[in-house]
């Protein structure tokens, strides 16, 4: 029988085989019994206490909720999610193959963190690639945050550290006579395809998918409101960009707007909405079809590039400019179409050319820096040596940092136009531009850059 005579919350009844059995009613007025008996009538005591103080807290879990399979739930969750259609057939894909035969017919649960530490090592051990171990970690993760929100489980169990990371390879960054001989390789019509996608960033799909409405050469740019994605019966279905990013305005090098004229007059029908790039036959574009025609893989091997080279790394030769051109992250991000940083930062990684000009750069400023307050180090107890000493840090308190004329042998008239930056050193080390020095005329211009090597410098005296 129950006995509750001692308890404001639950009950616990003894059951003929002399085990504990406990029981309490849910916020939604239903009875609810502890998944096991207890040996101990204190431990069911102590069970209830729990559930109790889960629910004055407002952490109460239906527990009902959390039996429904994980396979049933997962499919239903990849059904009604908002995402393109061809992602929804790469998440079915990801469930079918390496996730469903593993965790499909626990409840949701069941799965723990150590059961998902589990599921993860078979994987790894079953020869999946690090690449999709780590998509299938991020959609079961995905899937179980909802079922966090939907109140079936406490917690997420995904907590394993990095197991969303990929440690791709990195691919191949063509290089601009790379790009050019490539598009020499294709069809004429395809010539600007090419070009386009390097130097502009544009996926495949945003490409195939412009129209004429989209080109503005007046600006000049392109808009990107729309993508086409092929789905693995190969039908061709339009929607929006990867995401909300993806809905941007590019703009074009000014180098692209002939070719993008001459493409416009001879392969674009002249209504607003006729398609950008087309077939022979005026068809929308397939990429395994597109590839064939074009005999890719003979055009990449003809171009210098590798084998293996994608349409896809092209658009890593647009980012890579963009990236060593100066843009910021942000502007890197809205060029490329990313609502995160995270591939915008790939791009902005230092190249090897990129940091030895920066070592350039260093080294410049510290010699200038270092000459400008110290002079050049000779023995200090030679007069001779003290003298040239004065006289180097006089010469380096002035400095010309470029001329546009020859060099003055003497001070200049009004009529003696000298195109120039001063530099004075002050004795802390730091520099001051000035614009005009009483003597020197009235058409002195300041350089906008400063020094970069020692051989632009001129020395000179102030009266």
């Amino acid at each position: 029988m129950a006995r509750n005579s001692r308890r404001r919350f639950g009950w616990v009844r003894k059951l003929p085989s002399g085990r504990f059995q406990a029981s309490y009613l849910g916020d939604d007025g239903q009875r609810r019994y502890a998944p096991d008996t207890f040996e101990r009538e204190g431990e069911a005591n102590d069970w209830l206490t729990l559930r109790e103080s889960e629910i004055l807290r407002g952490d109460w879990i239906d527990p009902l909720l959390g039996q429904v399979k994980f396979g049933e739930y997962a499919a239903r969750w990849i059904a009604e999610r908002e995402i393109g259609e061809r992602t929804r057939e790469i998440y079915r894909s990801l469930f079918r193959l390496h996730i469903e035969p593993f965790l499909g017919q626990r409840a949701l649960t069941e799965i723990s963190t150590e059961v998902v530490r589990s599921w993860r090592a078979e994987l790894r051990n079953g020869g999946r690639s690090e690449i999709r171990v780590a998509k299938s970690y991020r959609l079961l993760r995905a899937i179980m945050n909802t079922a966090v929100d939907d109140g079936r489980i406490k917690r997420n169990p995904c907590r394993i550290k990095s197991a969303d990371k990929e440690y791709s390879p990195e691919r191949p960054v063509a290089s601009i006579p790379q790009v050019y001989a490539l598009a020499d390789n294709m069809p004429e019509r395809f010539r600007l395809l090419i070009l386009a996608a390097a130097f502009t960033g544009l996926r495949w799909g945003e490409l195939i998918a412009l129209r004429r409405s989209d080109v503005d050469l007046s600006a000049p740019s392109i808009r990107v409101p729309r993508k086409l994605a092929q789905l693995d019966s190969g039908q061709l279905v339009s929607g929006p960009t990867k995401s909300a990013a993806g809905f941007r305005t590019v703009a074009l090098p000014p180098i692209l707007v002939p070719e993008f004229e001459r493409h416009l007059a001879t392969y674009v029908a002249s209504s607003s909405d006729a398609l950008l790039f087309t077939g022979e036959k005026g068809a929308m574009l397939r990429r395994g079809n597109w590839h064939r025609s074009v005999r890719w893989a003979n055009s990449v091997r003809k171009a210098g590039l590798p084998d293996g080279f994608r349409f896809h790394d092209l658009r890593h030769t647009g980012n890579h400019l963009a990236a060593l051109s100066g843009a910021t992250t942000r502007e890197l991000m809205n060029r490329m179409g990313h609502a995160s940083m995270r591939a915008a930062l790939i791009y902005q990684h230092a190249t090897n050319e990129r940091d030895r000009e920066i070592a350039r750069r260093l080294s410049a400023a510290i010699d200038e820096q270092h000459t400008a307050t110290s002079g050049p180090t000779t023995g200090h107890d030679d007069p001779k040596a003290s003298s040239a000493n004065q006289r180097n840090r006089r010469a380096n308190r002035t400095w010309i940092a470029r001329t546009s004329q020859r060099r003055p042998t003497h001070r200049p008239g009004p009529d003696l136009f000298v195109t120039c930056t001063f530099v004075l050193g002050a004795g802390d080390g730091n520099r001051t531009r000035m614009t005009s020095l009483e003597g020197w005329g009235s058409a002195i211009e300041l350089h906008p850059r400063g020094l970069s090597a020692r051989e632009d410098r001129l020395p000179c005296f102030l009266p």
